[in-house]
């Protein structure tokens, strides 16, 4: 639930943070130097709670980030030279400095679209072997979903389930039923990717299967 709120107030301040560097980068691209120095005036206090909020939150998600890759140290440096450019850029009105800022602050954006893409792409990097075939004699349900789960979701989970990484339920103590499993599984929610169309009927029938399996462990 903490980490629910933390990152739904995270993406609000990221977006309005953008937003105010768009605008102020625009005035300052255009010329506007009275409208600049008016419009940083106008909106100097929440800016300051907005920047605070998009840090704070920032930093205590990334405590518990379970995927902390080359591409997610990569857009924290891109945001974090981004900050202190922009603030020189804006105060000593230097265009090219806003720019970079700019540019920064997207890249950041964009490789954190392709960190979820990537992070999504896992689903059947087995790190064991396993009987895939329902039709084999030897075709084990409850191994085939472990298969699954150990690829994709235990990352987060952890493979016990308790891992609460990433914000990552406890999935010992989940109570839902089938088709709930199934609708998360497929559309995602929040930093866990939707994995709607990659899974097959019987691939999902064993990741259902397992995921249930771990409430016995408690």
């Amino acid at each position: 639930m903490l980490f629910t709120a933390l990152y739904h107030t995270h993406k609000i301040s990221v977006t309005l943070f953008v937003a105010i560097y768009v605008i102020k980068t625009f005035l300052l691209l255009v010329g506007s130097k009275g409208g600049l120095q008016k419009f940083s005036k106008f909106i100097k206090v929440p800016e300051m709670i907005i920047s605070l909020l998009f840090l704070l939150t920032g930093g205590i998600m990334v405590m518990s980030v379970a995927n902390f890759g080359f591409l997610f140290v990569l857009k924290l440096i891109f945001v974090l030279s981004a900050i202190p450019v922009a603030i020189i850029a804006f105060k000593k009105e230097k265009k090219l400095m806003a720019f970079i800022s700019l540019l920064l602050l997207l890249g950041a954006y964009g490789l954190a679209e392709v960190h979820k893409i990537q992070f999504s792409k896992h689903y059947h990097d087995f790190k064991e072997e396993v009987i895939t075939n329902p039709d084999a004699s030897n075709y084990d349900l409850s191994l085939h979903g472990k298969a699954l789960y150990n690829a994709q979701c235990a990352v987060c989970h952890g493979e016990d389930g308790t891992a609460g990484l990433s914000g990552a339920k406890n999935l010992q103590k989940s109570q839902m039923n089938n088709e709930q499993i199934l609708d998360i599984i497929n559309k995602g929610k929040n930093t866990m990717p939707k994995m709607e169309g990659k899974y097959n009927e019987q691939e999902l029938k064993a990741l259902v299967q397992y995921v249930k399996e771990l409430r016995i462990r408690e």
